[in-house]
Order: structure tokens, then sequence, then C-alpha cells
């Protein structure tokens, strides 16, 4: 039983991270495919306003995710062209529209902590988690959570 605890404390995450309306994220760096410039997205009619759309990526059709609308965001007003992280569910390809892509972290598997309870609840609703990094909180996205998308219509 201590064995299991001991490689805990010894594991090592690595998060993709990436900023969202000026809030750091961390993806877990096994659940995301590739890094991508989203080009000629095609608006779904009747689809839920976090969809952004689907696009043609290397013969796959990817459904591209607004993470801003995700989280009760404003659309970004400030003109760079947002970049977006692939990620895959049960087979299906994703995009996760972002604001800009950050660096890789390799943090310790016993520094996250649960959703502290004063953390936003569009944040906790999508987190898995936080690490306190030097002078910030970087809230760790759970794929699963984000692609949970109820349409409107069934919501109701």
């Amino acid at each position: 039983m201590s064995s299991k605890i001991e490689s805990t404390e010894d594991t090592v995450v690595e998060y993709v991270t990436a900023m969202i309306g000026g809030q750091l994220f961390g993806l877990p760096i096994s659940r995301v495919q590739d890094v991508f410039m989203p080009e000629r997205l095609t608006r779904v009619p009747l689809s839920p306003r976090e969809i952004a759309g689907v696009l043609n990526l290397r013969g796959r059709i990817v459904t591209v995710v607004d993470m801003r609308a995700r989280l009760g965001l404003p659309k970004n007003e400030e003109g760079k062209p947002p970049m977006a992280v692939g990620v895959d569910l049960r087979g299906e390809s994703y995009g996760l529209l972002i604001d800009q892509i950050g660096e890789v972290l390799r943090l310790p598997g016993n520094g996250r902590e649960d959703n502290p309870v004063n953390l936003d609840p569009r944040l906790a609703k999508l987190a898995g988690g936080v690490h306190r990094l030097e002078g910030q909180l970087m809230v760790i996205l759970d794929v699963d959570r984000v692609l949970e998308i109820v349409p409107e219509l069934l919501a109701a």
C-alpha cells in the first residue's frame, strides 16, 4: 500500500498550457493530439453556440469548440488569430479554440489540488483540479467535461 503512495509522489505529469481570457489552463499532454491554426471553419446550422464550426484537418473532420463561449467569456477582440488544440474523445476529433498556446510544463503529480471552493463556477464545471504556480493558478481542463456539450433545446 505504501509503494502506491510513494509512486504517486514521484510521478511527473506533463501539461500543454494555454491562455483563454487571461487565465492559464493546462491540458494533460496525453490528451493532446496536435496544435494548429484553424482555417476555413464551416459554421454548423443549429449547433450550440459553443461549437465554432467544423474543418478538415489532414483528411479528418474536426469539430471546433470555442473555449471562450464554453467558459461564458466574451469574444476575443484583440484581433490575434486563435489557435486550436486537437484532442480526441471516443474516436471523434475536436479542436479547442484558445487565445494562445504556451509551453509544456512538467509538474509533480502530488502538486495537483482539488478545485478551490472560490473558483469561478464557469471554470469549476470544466476543471479537473488546479496547480499553484509562481504568481498564478493553472486550471487543469478535464477534456471529457469540456466536450459534454448539451444542445440548449435538450437542456431546457
